[in-house]
């Protein structure tokens, strides 16, 4: 970039998938002046350092967080929420804060809570993969992906256009949602996706000889269970976090297994055609558009 820098220092607390792809593209694009990573582990601040994915490595929160002119928060999402006291604590007076976790509402309101004069910008990328840790972080991560901005009644609209401006020079295209319907929306999309493919190789497990019958399995399973290749810390806190909106989407998946598991019970091929039938165009405009 020609301009100047966004920011002058950008403190990256969590430097894995999201976090180390985030400090990585935004130093190649010019956006930032430095950065600087915060681990959660010795190993995870090596993989970080070795890969050059941050220009330094903190040894501890109140080190990274001074002299930054953001925070971005990437850690689990209860984790967040646990280290917003302290961000607020020691981050000069001036200096924005953010977060890139994937359910908003109670973090948002921690969030406004602690920086009530509005520095703080809640958001979620729509990226990653089942991968995690900065091993897997890469500088087009966010290029052509959907990057959600949830400003809370307190969010200050110069912080908000100053954290959108960055995610829009990783590649990202920038969308505002409100909080809880955010929140409602990804149960459905994105955590409930996680929760069955976690839960099916849970079911495949407890039967009869498990293990043996997996070694028979062929791409469907594989396919069906990718997401549950994911972190199962990150997941169990998005789960527990979000656990109303998940709980009411699950219940729905629930009652449509129940009405496809009624149909096969009564030998009702066109009905089980029926539901198979819709889902499949559901699918086919979900690859269509996507």
């Amino acid at each position: 970039m020609d301009s100047a820098p966004l920011f002058r220092q950008m403190t990256v607390v969590g430097v894995g998938l999201i976090g180390g792809s985030l400090a990585l593209a935004a130093r190649q694009a010019g956006a930032v002046r430095s950065t600087v990573g915060v681990g959660r582990s010795k190993a995870g601040c090596a993989v970080a350092r070795s890969r050059k994915l941050v220009d330094r490595v903190a040894e501890d929160l109140a080190s990274g967080v001074r002299g930054a002119d953001l925070v971005v928060l990437a850690v689990p999402v209860r984790e967040i929420v646990r280290l917003l006291p302290d961000v607020a604590r020691l981050a000069d007076p001036a200096c924005l804060v953010a977060d890139v976790g994937s359910v908003k509402g109670p973090i948002l309101a921690a969030g406004d809570a602690l920086f009530p004069d509005g520095r703080f910008v809640g958001s979620h990328p729509i990226a990653g993969n089942e991968q995690s840790g900065p091993a897997a972080a890469r500088a087009d991560l966010f290029r052509g992906a959907n990057w959600i901005l949830t400003p809370g009644g307190r969010t200050r609209r110069a912080a908000m256009e100053r954290v959108e401006a960055l995610w829009r020079a990783v590649g990202a295209r920038v969308l505002r949602m409100e909080a809880g319907w955010h929140d409602e929306v990804f149960a459905t999309v994105s955590h409930l996706p996680h929760l069955a493919a976690y839960a099916l190789m849970d079911a495949v497990l407890a039967t009869e000889r498990g293990g043996e019958r997996i070694g028979f399995s062929a791409g469907g399973l594989r396919d069906f269970t990718r997401v549950a290749g994911s972190d199962p810390v990150m997941w169990r806190d998005i789960f527990l976090m979000n656990r109303e909106p998940v709980l009411k989407v699950l219940a729905g998946y629930q009652e449509a297994l129940e009405r496809l598991a009624a149909a096969i019970r009564d030998g009702d091929g066109a009905a089980v055609e029926a539901r198979l039938l819709r889902a499949r165009a559901a699918r086919e405009e979900l690859v269509h558009r996507s």
